[in-house]
């Protein structure tokens, strides 16, 4: 089929070339008798009759010469669809160059019967031009025509915010293409001297205080934010008046993809709540990732899952000797397996089907492959589903820790760095609380092992498995309600790919023994963050999308907490990574309660809770 396609292309090409070169042999000809029929006053007989006959001994070298012109000058390989100012000087270029030519032909062919009037090689220039102007342009002209005539039907009016390059070509884009249906209305720019001019006819009608009374005015549908080089501090201060007008706002991506050349309304992406946090992007060193990981065998738990498959990617990027997924769950290992494969082709991936709870299988994986470093980021984290299997948690997250904390103690890993999370703070649920225990038995063993034990404590990641914001969407596609917990509920939040290259970063500082915990930022209200993707999207919360509060559920707190009162903080070279003081216990008494814990929690009974507390002093279970 494709082949046919193919053929068919060629075909058509080819068709159209032979259209165009005898399109120009008659051109060729009609320039000369307009530009004698011009010069001599509109009179055929005579001097224009006398002066053709010349022409017509040198017509078939002028065609030649003219043929070979047009071709160099790409004026049959050029999309003439998209034809511009430049294909418009290759013509002229094209014209003169014949023009000139035509003086040659007549000095060496003609000069026995005299040569042709000194004015007629001009305007003959002027008519060739015309003529290949129109043959090459009439296909724009005509759509643009077509388009006018159907601009009644086009009912997504469009506001562009930002009347610089990128609005420019942005403009310039869906004026032309005839697969985008919308029309641009009116502009806005900060810009004091841009306002009140126009660009491709549209106006420029004010600054970004003005985006409100402008959607009304024009009838706006949709607002397009080009300024790819505005920081995020602008972005968020555009987006807050945007998201009152009841738009839907989609933004152009990053000043690299215009750079490149990739900014096009196909590069529209929806504005996020990202954008909405307002705050940069956190950087890491890159080169102290590299060091760390480079050349070594790296182990990572839970690879499939929304953190461990970021792990993942950062890792392969940094040229690991070995990378190693272990992972329960196969349909999402399998699918990073793939991206690795395609995106790394050099990488030495080996991916296991495996679970943390068994201990042979634990203990053959490391004997095997004798990983220098480990990322334990295999966990239960959903707060309301291990509510209702507690011993799940225990025997996933506590058990499932433990054993593969004992096969990196046994064959002698480096550095062991397990994924935390700030629900390990006071915990008021089960799965904060396996997560607690998961952070003891790290600063247990940091003592009692040659392995360099670390975790890192975080709160929630924007995207992930399992997070309200893919939740939100959903509930928003389908018109509703959205459902909100508490409306005083609020929570930290990162982006993954954040999240993740601080915890590799943490990793590189690690020295044993440490809780690192990520600077989360300001603290965010869900009910913020609802309303605010009802506004994004282009609806009025509680009048097109309703919002309802659902009561918290079992096990959640209305604020997450990121240090215990007993545990200080520590800074490190990266403003945004601490170090929380490990809080001391009793470690041979822990150890007994968690051989105890192991023995108890396979019986699947039913007090799980209490037998926590007794490990987690700051477990208190609602």
């Amino acid at each position: 089929m494709e082949i046919k396609n193919l053929n068919s292309n060629n075909r058509e090409l080819t068709i159209r070339k032979g259209a165009l070169v005898l399109y120009d042999i008659i051109a060729v000809y009609l320039a000369a008798f307009l530009a004698l029929y011009v010069r001599f006053e509109f009179r055929i007989e005579g001097s224009v009759a006398e002066y053709m006959r010349r022409f017509h001994h040198y017509y078939f070298i002028l065609v030649i010469l003219a043929l070979i012109v047009f071709s160099c000058m790409r004026m049959y390989s050029s999309l003439w669809t998209y034809a511009g100012i430049n294909e418009m000087l290759n013509i002229a270029v094209a014209c003169v160059i014949v023009s000139l030519l035509q003086i040659i032909a007549v000095t060496f062919i003609t000069i026995a019967e005299g040569n042709m009037p000194r004015s007629y090689y001009v305007i003959y220039g002027i008519f060739l031009f015309a003529l290949e102007f129109i043959s090459r342009f009439a296909y724009r002209a005509i759509r643009s025509l077509m388009n006018h005539i159907t601009e009644q039907k086009i009912k997504t009016n469009i506001m562009i915010v930002g009347a610089g390059n990128a609005g420019e070509m942005l403009m310039r884009e869906i004026v032309n293409s005839c697969y985008v249906n919308k029309k641009v209305v009116c502009i806005i720019d900060d810009t004091p001297s841009k306002i009140g001019k126009y660009i491709h006819g549209v106006k420029v009608v004010g600054n970004r205080y003005a985006i409100p009374m402008a959607a009304k005015e024009f009838h706006v549908h949709e607002i397009m934010i080009a300024i790819p080089s505005a920081s995020a501090q602008e972005i968020k201060g555009i987006l807050d008046i945007c998201k009152e007008t009841g738009c839907e706002l989609k933004r152009l991506p990053g000043m690299y993809q215009l750079v490149n050349g990739d900014v096009s309304v196909s590069k529209l992406k929806e504005v996020d709540v990202n954008d909405l946090l307002g705050r940069e992007p956190v950087s890491v060193d890159i080169s102290s990732i590299m060091g760390y990981v480079s050349n070594k065998t790296v182990l990572v738990t839970g690879g499939g899952g929304s953190i461990g498959s970021e792990l993942c990617r950062q890792i392969a990027a940094n040229s690991p000797k070995q990378l190693v997924i272990v992972d329960i769950y196969e349909n999402t290992t399998y699918d990073i397996q793939n991206e690795l494969r395609k995106k790394f082709p050099n990488l030495n991936l080996v991916v296991l089907i495996a679970s943390v709870r068994n201990t042979k299988r634990m203990d053959l994986i490391f004997e095997t492959y004798h990983p220098d470093i480990v990322y334990h980021a295999a966990a239960h984290k959903h707060v309301p589903l291990m509510e209702d299997s507690p011993n799940e948690a225990v025997k996933n997250n506590v058990l499932g820790t433990w054993k593969v904390v004992q096969a990196a103690d046994k064959w002698k890993v480096k550095r062991f760095v397990m994924i935390s999370t700030d629900k390990a703070v006071n915990p008021t649920n089960i799965m904060g609380a396996s997560k607690r225990v998961c952070e003891m038995i790290i600063q247990t063993y940091n003592n009692r092992s040659q392995t360099e034990f670390v975790a890192v404590r975080f709160g929630n990641v924007l995207g992930s498995n399992g997070s309200v914001i893919p939740l939100f969407k959903k509930q928003i596609e389908q018109g509703g309600p959205v459902t909100v917990t508490h409306p005083d509920i609020i929570r930290y939040f990162m982006t993954i790919p954040e999240a993740v290259s601080l915890v590799l970063q943490a990793g590189a500082y690690a020295k044993g023994g440490e809780i690192f915990v990520l600077d989360m930022g300001e603290p965010v209200k869900i009910l913020d963050l609802a309303r605010n993707l009802i506004l994004l999207s282009g609806h009025r919360p509680d009048e097109d999308i309703r919002i309802e509060f659902s009561g918290l559920r079992p096990g959640e707190k209305l604020y997450e907490e990121l240090l215990m009162d007993e545990e200080g903080m520590q800074e490190t070279k990266n403003r945004l990574i601490h170090i929380g003081k490990p809080i001391q216990l009793d470690e041979d008494h822990f150890l007994l309660q968690l051989e105890n814990l192991r023995d108890y929690v396979v019986q699947e009974p039913e007090d799980i809770r209490e037998w926590m507390k007794e490990i987690v002093p700051t477990y208190h279970p609602q």
